[in-house]
């Protein structure tokens, strides 16, 4: 057969259109489904900023199915499922992230790490913990570590949140000490007497400069019997934690008083009230003086003292409850009345979020936060 070469030169040209009219196809579905993604990702965005976050998850989800492969937006969409409390359907997102072979090593981790978050928003803490250890030696190891701490301590887990502590400590993310005291202090909380007093005493050398870990450990040597220590202690807190004073003096004062020590302690209390006016400090003084002189007027008149100084309605009411009034009759209803006023004005403030009690806590009820409690009362504030 002979091959006829003209054949061939006709299908080169058709070969050639057709081979474009196909280059030509697939650069424009490409370019339509660049231009598709983009757009309902621009549209999701926009949404979201005009905090409409139903529209800017559909907007999302449909720019996930034109490009199942982009992680960012599995990211964005995880976010906000998270941000909105479908925390199953943020899980399904970023474990369908974890799963995927083409992932790279800092799109894993942080996968990793918004998973971690998933399940801590969710309340499944051995999940959280679980996950976050994961995270050890990667990027988000301080992240991790941060959110570890926080997740033992909603569980009271204080033996593991003072090792991650320690860790953040040597790794020089800032001061843990302070936080690392509290720790021992709430270990030392369940235990005997005997391993209550070490763990006490290993705070102490953690944050010297902390009120709380002396005031625990006279609280423990009083119940062995061990007064004259305890004073010790507490007089050693006094000036240590000056500006604690308010919470320390009602404890000195009582100990100073069991002890037979009230001079010496009488005339700290009155040095530190002499520059800085405290009603605790004044309760104090007017406990010591009473306990050497009887109840007496001239123990009464620190109040009208702190009146000279302060116009407080508390030292008001306690100098009125044990005067006789000119009309005794109506003295009850007078107290009663008084009294309840300034029961808002004896409460403890945290600074942090506002949340108001009765007694100081060293980490707020309300928003978890340390050390945000003031020592002095609203009144004084």
């Amino acid at each position: 057969m002979v091959f006829d070469i003209s054949w061939l030169l006709l299908g080169l040209p058709v070969a050639f259109v057709l081979g474009w009219m196909a280059s030509r196809l697939d650069i424009r579905q490409l370019r339509l489904e660049n231009h598709q993604a983009p757009k309902a990702y621009f549209k999701g965005l926009n949404f979201l900023l005009n905090e409409q976050q139903d529209q800017a998850i559909d907007a999302f989800i449909e720019a996930v199915q034109s490009d199942p492969d982009t992680s960012e937006l599995h990211f964005a969409l995880g976010n906000l499922f998270r941000r909105r409390g479908e925390y199953e359907r943020a899980v399904r997102v970023h474990e369908h992230l974890l799963s995927r072979g083409d992932l790279s090593k800092a799109d894993r981790h942080r996968a990793q790490h918004a998973l971690a978050m998933d399940y801590l928003k969710a309340g499944l803490l051995d999940r959280a913990e679980e996950s976050l250890l994961k995270l050890e030696g990667t990027a988000f190891e301080a992240q991790a570590r941060l959110a570890l701490l926080a997740n033992y301590e909603r569980s009271r887990d204080w033996t593991h949140a003072a090792e991650i502590a320690q860790k953040l400590e040597n790794s020089e993310h800032g001061s843990f000490s302070p936080r690392l005291a509290h720790y021992l202090c709430e270990q030392a909380v369940s235990m005997d007497p005997d391993i209550a007093k070490a763990l006490l005493r290993q705070a102490i050398q953690t944050a010297p400069n902390a009120p709380r870990p002396r005031l625990d450990l006279a609280s423990v040597l009083n119940s062995t019997g061990q007064s004259a220590q305890a004073l010790s202690i507490l007089e050693e807190a006094a000036t240590e934690s000056p500006t604690a004073l308010p919470l320390i003096a009602g404890p000195l004062a009582q100990s100073a008083i069991a002890n037979g020590q009230i001079a010496r302690v009488l005339q700290l209390l009155k040095n530190h009230y002499a520059s800085s006016p405290s009603i605790d400090v004044l309760e104090g003084i007017v406990a010591l003086e009473a306990a050497t002189q009887g109840p007496s007027p001239t123990a009464r008149d620190w109040y009208v003292r702190h009146l000279e100084r302060e116009p407080s309605l508390v030292a008001a009411a306690k100098w009125i409850a044990g005067e006789k009034l000119e009309h005794e009759q109506f003295h009850p209803q007078v107290q009663r009345a008084l009294d309840h006023a300034v029961k808002p004005l004896t409460r403890y403030r945290c600074a942090a979020c506002g949340f108001e009690t009765k007694q100081h806590f060293w980490q707020c009820p309300g928003c978890q936060a340390w050390d945000s409690y003031p020592a002095r009362r609203v009144e004084e504030l």
